[in-house]
């Protein structure tokens, strides 16, 4: 008889430490639950976040962007407002029709990107923005 109970518990004991693996798995992976994306001390940058400096003038009307940064300095315009933006990448104006942004503060921003064309003395000194979608 102790044969017998000797094998029923060494046939059960694969299947009880595969159970308890995969519930001590289980637990501590329900803590680490994070957002995906790269964090720099208190700034996230998202999966779907584009770094400013990756931004090309052939996205042009064609894209739409998240960005994240700082606000830098801000400038009213009528009935609008325009933000430059500073990620670790590089910085881009922004126009939206939020007035409550204030310097220094970190924002996310949506938007379409645009290409203003200011052509000088045969050469293109133009500038990309983003335009915020409402």
């Amino acid at each position: 008889m102790t044969k017998q109970n000797f094998s029923l518990t060494h046939s059960i004991l694969p299947y009880r430490l595969a159970l308890l693996l995969l519930l001590v798995w289980g637990l501590c992976s329900c803590g680490n639950v994070s957002q995906p994306g790269f964090n720099i001390g208190n700034f996230h940058i998202g999966s779907n976040i584009t770094p400013i400096g990756k931004i090309q003038p052939a996205q042009a009307d064609k894209a739409t962007v998240y960005i994240q940064g700082k606000v830098e300095r801000q400038v009213p315009l009528l009935q609008r407002w325009a933000y430059q933006i500073d990620d670790s990448t590089g910085k881009i104006w922004v126009v939206t029709s939020q007035n409550n942004l204030a310097k220094g503060a970190e924002v996310v921003i949506k938007g379409k990107v645009k290409y203003q064309s200011i052509p000088l003395a045969g050469k293109e000194l133009g500038e990309i923005y983003i335009e915020e979608d409402s």
